[in-house]
């Protein structure tokens, strides 16, 4: 009985396999065929590394009133229109912004309002209002004295 138990389970455990007969070279594609020599590959794609980040001016900081020059043109700070950023102890919904007045003693000169983070044509660059000291604080009456406001201030560009 043994000995006909033996051939049965095997024969059940075999019953269910296939014999893959093995792969005619012939319909096969060249690059897999065995007798194919390896082709050499291509040299990996030349990536050239990124482009140096541009450097940018320093910032000129100047009080109401000062007259500081900015990488080129001159530029005076005159009067803060508006003031409404976000105290730096509270959350806001918004950053909000600082408008400024400013005198440009350039070839044209003249009087420019710059808000804070939007560049402003000026001769052949672009100046912009980047930073406002000192922060303002919630529960101080959210007023900066005008004679403690800095302005710092980029030109970009040709002058």
């Amino acid at each position: 009985m043994r000995l006909l138990v033996v051939p049965l389970v095997l024969g059940a455990m075999l019953g269910g396999c296939t014999v893959i007969p093995p792969a005619d070279p012939s319909r096969m594609p060249p690059a897999e065929r065995p007798d194919t020599p390896p082709q050499p590959s291509a040299p990996p794609p030349f990536y050239p590394p990124p482009p140096a980040a541009p450097k940018q001016a320093p910032l000129a900081y100047a009080a109401l009133g000062q007259t500081v020059r900015v990488e080129g043109p001159l530029v005076t700070p005159l009067e803060v229109l508006e003031d409404s950023r976000c105290p730096m102890n509270a959350r806001c919904v918004w950053a909000g912004q600082v408008r400024l007045r400013v005198r440009i003693e350039s070839g044209r000169g003249g009087v420019l309002e710059l808000t804070s983070g939007k560049p402003a044509t000026v001769a052949d660059g672009t100046l912009e209002l980047v930073d406002v000291r000192p922060d303002k604080m919630a529960g101080s009456g959210n007023a900066v004295d005008p004679s403690a406001y800095r302005f710092g201030l980029r030109f970009s560009g040709g002058y």
